[in-house]
């Protein structure tokens, strides 16, 4: 009976939130014409048709009009696998220069057709891809189900439920011109519903998790909606800003630069939550005398470490994604702090700082809730557990480890 209270009470927490959720999710729906997938009249698009081919031959010619490039001319000769002119041959002029992919024959490309008064043309467009990503994709789907099992299938089912927000609700979303962090909040909470209680199970100690993250979310969200606006950061460096800003005025780039930080912390703060509600649960189960306070400086210690080595992970990334910015700052030889208050950079440092700050705060929030939720499921024999206590008092009810759906919603 001990167990009633406290899953009443993560109900009476989880609950409204997922209400909140779900009303967020219909309020901000994207409009029929962003929804099924097509773009706005003025969104860039590309006329030229494109085409699967084969590399058949490939050769070296002289560069007429390049005679001072570094690098050499060559001629593809490739096969055409789809279109109107399926099964013919045509050739393409290719330049070999450093940094560029030699194209060789027996290679699987995608050419561009266009038309126009001279008659069809083709061009090279990129390579085809499919089949390795698809191998790929194998490979990933039979070590996560053969290591993980049914948690690892349940995994998969979340990441793709993750992967349809994205594409059916938080672009077509952006692209009406809704708020970009709104949207973002909206989306990562939904993510965070379906992916936990798939990949993890109904339970106290998934809710507690699930708790952590959503609370994380939150102050990530208002220090960088505090930190964006007054570092006076527009997200409008790039030649993505300015293309965004062309083809859909309606999507405001500081708002989508805050929804980018939400996103992109959403990741981190889900492995930090669920391995900080894991820890607590391990050591109640091992200890069955400790009480909340036991519980919690435990957990921290480990938590610490995780701050560790997930922070340093959260800096690195950010780090390797800009690195090209880097390469060109220092060939620019332009002094240090120039660079990292210009709004390239600051934009780096902003979603970095803001990130960590989230992401060391999810620790303590997740351990004490963990701490809270485990220690008050016990029996009422327990007792605090932190100056002693019988060896003989039961670990956590089985009830609480894994409750029931019922459970969270408070039947009886």
């Amino acid at each position: 009976m001990a167990r009633n209270p406290v899953n009443r009470l993560l109900a009476l927490l989880v609950l409204p939130l997922l209400a909140a959720t779900i009303a967020g999710l219909v309020l901000l729906w994207p409009s029929g014409t962003t929804r099924s997938g097509s773009l706005p009249p003025e969104a860039l698009t590309d006329e030229a048709e494109l085409v699967p081919a084969t590399v058949t031959v490939d050769r070296a010619v002289p560069c007429e009009d390049q005679a001072d490039a570094v690098g050499t001319c060559r001629v593809a000769t490739v096969r055409l696998e789809a279109g109107p002119d399926k099964g013919v041959t045509t050739q393409l002029e290719l330049f070999d220069g450093p940094g560029q992919s030699r194209v060789r024959a027996g290679d699987k490309v995608i050419v561009g057709r266009t038309v126009d008064d001279t008659g069809v043309a083709y061009y090279f467009s990129d390579f085809q891809r499919k089949a390795p990503m698809a191998v790929l994709a194998a490979v990933f789907v039979l070590v996560v189900a053969g290591v993980g099992r049914l948690r690892g299938i349940t995994s998969m089912v979340g990441v793709a439920a993750t992967f349809g927000l994205l594409v059916w609700f938080v672009i077509p979303a952006l692209l009406d011109g809704k708020d970009p962090l709104v949207v973002a909040v909206v989306g990562s909470a939904a993510a965070m519903f379906v992916v936990l209680y798939l990949s993890h199970g109904i339970s106290a100690k998934t809710t507690a998790a699930l708790l952590g993250t959503l609370l994380s979310l939150a102050l990530t969200g208002a220090l960088a909606s505090v930190f964006v606006r007054s570092a006076r950061l527009f997200n409008l460096g790039g030649d993505e800003a300015a293309l965004l800003q062309l083809t859909a005025a309606q999507v405001n780039l500081q708002g989508l630069l805050l929804g980018g930080i939400i996103i992109g912390s959403l990741g981190v703060l889900n492995d930090v939550t669920v391995s900080q509600a894991s820890t607590v649960w391990a050591l109640a189960r091992v200890d069955a005398t400790a009480g909340f306070r036991r519980l919690y400086r435990t957990g921290m210690r480990v938590g610490r470490d995780h701050i560790a080595s997930t922070v340093d992970t959260l800096v690195l990334a950010y780090a390797g994604a800009s690195m090209p910015l880097l390469l060109l700052f220092t060939l620019a030889r332009r002094p240090v702090l120039e660079v990292v208050t210009g709004s390239l950079v600051a934009e780096e440092v902003v979603r970095t700082m803001v990130g960590g700050i989230g992401l060391v705060a999810s620790v303590p929030i997740t351990t004490g809730l963990a701490a809270w939720v485990a220690s008050r499921g016990r029996a009422d024999t327990a007792g605090d557990g932190d100056h002693g206590g019988s060896s003989e008092v039961p670990p956590i009810h089985p009830s609480v480890d894994e409750a029931t759906p019922a459970d969270l919603v408070g039947e009886e």
